[in-house]
């Protein structure tokens, strides 16, 4: 059971009561903008995916209804995030589905499952990568991949860690109490290191520069990696 406090309990709330669409593109880059989108992750017709860290399921709703997957599962810790998606995207079901957990423990329960498995600043950036890694290569079948975007470095301009240590950011509790949150933010090669070690072969990375300008701005890592047949 998850007890600790919910820390992504007012993240996207506001745009959930404005748009209630599933979503025409799917995006890698830190802006959501430009960059590219779900062909990255190859053709999904009658595969089963799953998003780690789907937030108000989004991306995930696009992939269910767009690329013809034979399923998404949508996973995330959040008890908000859970109930903001469940409102948005519940009609989706069944090839749409919505799990309130936490990535790894779902993952553990459920190896050689997933055809393709994703992150979109999601459950990799929030999840020690020595756990989540390991357990996500199992959790795919034989030539299955893992496509995530990372931040390429700190929001306030700090470069990636060289080294597996995370970063304490801000966050707010649900009664606007302020207090942090860990997020891995690392170089390129730890991730390449991380994921060799984890198992992955073929591991790609391509940075994605910022298309604009600004506070709280990032370029990000999109990584790419399968596991062995």
């Amino acid at each position: 059971m998850i007890t600790t406090p919910d820390l992504w309990h007012h993240y996207g709330r506001t745009r959930a009561t404005t748009d209630r669409t599933v979503p025409a593109t799917f995006r890698w880059a830190w802006s959501q903008n430009t960059g590219p989108g779900a062909e990255t992750l190859g053709d999904l017709t009658g595969l089963r995916v799953g998003d780690l860290g789907a937030g108000a399921a989004r991306h995930a709703a696009h992939l269910a209804t767009h690329h013809q997957p034979a399923r998404v599962d949508a996973i995330d810790a959040s008890a908000a995030q859970h109930a903001m998606a469940t409102d948005l995207y519940a009609h989706l079901t069944p090839r749409l589905r919505l799990f309130h957990a936490d990535a790894v423990a779902h993952l553990r329960q459920r190896p050689s499952t997933y055809d393709a498995l994703y992150s979109v600043f999601g459950a990799v950036d929030f999840t020690d990568p020595r756990d989540l890694l390991p357990t996500a290569a199992d959790a795919l079948r034989p030539s299955g991949r893992l496509v995530f975007a990372t931040l390429a470095h700190h929001l306030d301009g700090a470069p990636a860690r060289p080294d597996v240590t995370h970063t304490d950011i801000p966050a707010t509790t649900p009664h606007d109490e302020a207090t942090t949150m860990r997020r891995w933010v690392l170089q390129e090669r730890t991730w390449t290191t991380l994921l060799g070690e984890a198992g992955f072969t073929r591991i790609n990375t391509d940075l994605l520069r910022a298309d604009v300008q600004g506070t709280r701005t990032a370029d990000a890592l999109l990584v790419t990696a399968t596991r062995p047949t």
